[in-house]
């Protein structure tokens, strides 16, 4: 029923150059709606810049981005292509929720008022309505006793925590994670990978930049190997994992395989 929608996110043949550094060369993506989608490479193969293109946080030279089927309107050529309608990529931006690597919290406000910001400025909904939701994200995520604590009186894992229930509180069409992980050490990790585990359960559609192979190959749909700005490799996580095509799939799961 749910691959008869349009994707949540349809990327084709995009390119994206930093002046004489080309990025991506020509990477298509598709995240089918309640799919989980993990994209795996190297330091530099592209995946969180690809992340930043999807969400229009970034502007790309060239291929198509469309949103539920709806395609990004542009102006101008290569370097000088922008996207023409602000009011669409506002929209869209507000239906694409990005939790980053540092979890970017207000350090002045607490964790309550962190989570309600966005859906009472940005989207103009009801401060009563938005409250009652965000405690209820903050108890899905096992941090709802902390909502009068400060960003800085929290550990790592508890802040990281605080940015999927701030993400979740847009209630968006799709999550976005860039290496939600790696900046906590193993112990911390493990409390947000559970969170996103189990949000991967309710059917919750999400792109996720890792370097957690564990993870990638319990939460995923589909995996994709991102290898010097191209789709080297992708497919379902046990056929990606256990029976890799490429040699320069089977070196990089080598190299990160736990010792």
């Amino acid at each position: 029923m749910t691959d008869a929608l349009p994707p949540v996110i349809e990327i084709r043949d995009l390119h994206k150059a930093y002046g004489s550094l080309e990025v991506l060369k020509g990477v298509d993506l598709t995240a089918p709606r309640g799919h989980v989608i993990s994209l795996i490479g190297s330091s530099g193969s592209g995946k969180s810049t690809l992340l930043r293109c999807a969400n229009l946080l970034e502007d790309s030279q060239q291929g198509e981005i469309l949103f539920e089927g709806e395609p990004i309107t542009w102006r101008g050529e290569g370097m000088n292509r922008h996207p023409a309608d602000k009011a669409q990529v506002r929209r869209i931006r507000t239906n694409l929720s990005m939790v980053f690597q540092q979890f970017n919290l207000w350090a002045h406000m607490t964790i309550l008022q962190n989570v309600m910001e966005a859906p009472v400025t940005v989207l103009g909904r009801d401060r009563v309505q938005v409250e009652e939701a965000a405690r209820g994200y903050l108890d899905k995520v096992g941090i709802g006793d902390k909502c009068d604590a400060y960003p800085a009186q929290l550990s790592g894992g508890q802040q990281q925590r605080a940015a999927i229930a701030r993400a979740l509180c847009m209630e968006p069409r799709a999550l976005l994670f860039d290496e939600p992980t790696s900046a906590l050490d193993p112990e911390l990790e493990q409390e947000v990978v559970r969170v996103i585990k189990a949000l991967a359960e309710e059917g919750r559609t999400m792109i996720i930049v890792t370097h957690d192979m564990r993870m990638a190959g319990d939460v995923s749909d589909h995996v994709v190997f991102l290898h010097q700005g191209k789709v080297e490799e992708e497919g379902p996580p046990e056929t990606l994992f256990d029976q890799p095509k490429t040699e320069r799939l089977r070196q990089f799961l080598s190299a990160t395989a736990p010792a």
